[in-house]
């Protein structure tokens, strides 16, 4: 009997040993195929962010790894990575920073047909070469809020009125030279030239209630308290007050109320988030995949929404409550790319003004 084993066993032993090699080769196989992945250097940290990204790996089979920080922080750590950076896809908040990103060489020219359809030419950048260097995948509005006790709407429902003498002592800001205001001056200078944005930029410093200082929270919150009559913000720090349970904030929002200027001439001055692919992608087709993606009607909404933002694609409605609050306006019509190119002449107004 232990001698018909030893036969058996003898017989069988080949087969067993290439059946164990045959799965050893499969799995070093598998385990050299590359992962399908992206790696997203994202200046954007939403709650609503997390169901965006695991829908695109859900629907793609792409994994993305995630670098999050300040818009700076991350241009800074790209240009140290050099061509050696991981980065497949820049996202930043504001057409400021991607504009300077883009002049830094820090983005790769793409061609989309999805994305040339669904993106507004208003809300991208062409790039030096052939292609399109950045896109917009969500709006913000700069709107003007004032205290309702001691500030006529009348005299503070444009841009240009922040300036006049009427506001002397009222006026507060943020920054000259923070990428908001710069953007907003970018476009000014698109708009009414460089003399007439020189001018408006005088006029503000002249009506300052106390030196630039905080963020836009700061100002509506100065607002409110008296210390400022008027002041400059983005859309989303409103809606977030705007939609705030907090005794503190409903308080707040008695006190003031908010306007969408130059309604009647040039419109209320838009800004972006966006992103491109970087400049040494390594997964450069799973970036662009990526960022169409973005682009989508279901994506769209989970973008837009994560800040209190509108999307910029046409067929996607707007559900959220907050900027229901604020109601419809009309936009200024002033390509992005042309905001970003007007930085270098936006800051050199502010520096001759003194507006610090």
């Amino acid at each position: 009997m232990k001698q018909w084993l030893k036969v058996f066993f003898l017989l069988i032993l080949p087969a067993l040993i290439g059946f164990q090699a045959q799965a050893q080769a499969q799995a070093q196989a598998q385990n050299s195929t590359p992962t399908k992945e992206i790696n997203l250097y994202s200046a954007r940290h939403y709650q609503t962010d997390e169901v965006l990204y695991s829908e695109f790996t859900k629907q793609t089979g792409i994994k993305i790894n995630r670098i999050e920080s300040e818009d700076n922080a991350l241009l800074e750590r790209i240009k140290s990575e050099g061509s050696n950076s991981p980065a497949d896809v820049i996202l930043l908040v504001d057409a400021a920073r991607l504009w300077r990103a883009q002049i830094d060489g820090l983005f790769k020219p793409i061609q989309s047909a999805v994305l040339d359809k669904k993106i507004p030419v208003n809300l991208r950048a062409k790039a030096d070469s052939d292609g399109t260097a950045w896109f917009g995948f969500s709006t913000r509005a700069r709107l003007i809020v004032y205290n309702k006790d001691s500030v006529n709407l009348s005299q503070v429902d444009s841009y240009e009125k922040l300036a006049e003498p009427v506001n002397k002592g009222k006026v507060c800001t943020r920054s000259g030279s923070h990428p908001y205001m710069l953007s907003l001056i970018g476009a000014m200078i698109e708009i009414k030239g460089q003399p007439a944005t020189e001018n408006w930029a005088r006029g503000m410093v002249a009506n300052m209630a106390r030196p630039p200082r905080g963020g836009d929270t700061d100002q509506i919150k100065a607002v409110a308290s008296g210390e400022c009559g008027v002041a400059l913000t983005n859309s989303y720090y409103l809606v977030r007050i705007l939609r705030s349970t907090k005794p503190e904030d409903q308080a707040l929002v008695k006190k003031i109320s908010f306007v969408w200027p130059d309604q009647k001439t040039s419109g209320t001055h838009i800004n972006i988030a966006g992103g491109g692919v970087a400049k040494n992608a390594p997964h450069s087709k799973e970036a662009i995949q990526f960022l169409e993606y973005l682009a989508s009607d279901s994506a769209q909404s989970y973008f837009a929404d994560g800040n209190n933002e509108w999307p910029v694609v046409k067929t996607v409605k707007v559900n959220n409550e907050g900027l229901k609050m604020l109601g419809a306006f009309k936009p200024e019509d002033v390509s992005v790319a042309a905001i970003g190119r007007n930085q270098i002449a936006a800051q050199k107004i502010l520096d001759r003004v003194g507006y610090k």
